[in-house]
């Protein structure tokens, strides 16, 4: 009779452990981090196809999403859809595409820091080559880091911030690109 209770007591207690673990992986993942698979080549070189990002949710409770940061949102194609790419303005700035080159309010973006240096940025169907459109308020201007083959503002135009789902801050697969998002 005794083992018999060991055994019961041994059962609940790894009931109780397991049922709190999935508490808090609950909480976690409605509350606060959200996993991301990134779909496709359009942040190469700084996010590859199918890697795995964690992404901040409650971040945007505290502070809206800053120029460079690297959001994930419903795409406005298909909102079905969440895509990543690297929020390039912001509210009431200024953008443009001139020659290959983005310009913010007014002056050449330095973008050496996530681009390679031999990238240059096409306009599209929303902004075009030489127009200088303003970022309206709660909305963003984002692009993929590899300009030729990202679907992006420049061709669907600006994501409503309440489209945003959080800041992607942590690569966790595949494990040698383990590590925090920088942000320049």
């Amino acid at each position: 009779m005794e083992i018999v209770k060991k055994i019961y007591l041994f059962i609940i207690d790894i009931a109780q452990t397991l049922l709190l673990a999935a508490a808090v992986f609950l909480v976690v993942y409605v509350f606060l981090f959200r996993p991301f698979q990134v779909n496709g080549d359009s942040m190469y070189p700084n996010f590859t196809d199918r890697e795995y990002v964690l992404t901040n949710i409650i971040a945007l409770n505290f502070a809206p999403p800053k120029k460079n940061e690297v959001v994930v949102f419903k795409a406005p194609p298909d909102p079905e859809k969440d895509f990543i790419k690297r929020v390039i303005a912001i509210p009431q700035d200024k953008i443009s595409i001139k020659d290959g080159s983005v310009f913010l309010n007014g002056e050449k973006l330095d973008e050496s820091k996530y681009l390679k240096p031999d990238v240059l940025t096409y306009a599209g169907s929303f902004l075009k080559e030489g127009q200088e459109i303003t970022v309206p308020e709660n909305n963003y201007f984002v692009m993929g880091d590899n300009r030729n083959f990202s679907s992006d503002s420049r061709e669907w135009g600006f994501v409503k911030r309440e489209d945003i789902i959080g800041k992607s801050f942590f690569v966790y697969w595949p494990p040698d690109k383990i590590g925090i998002v920088k942000i320049p």
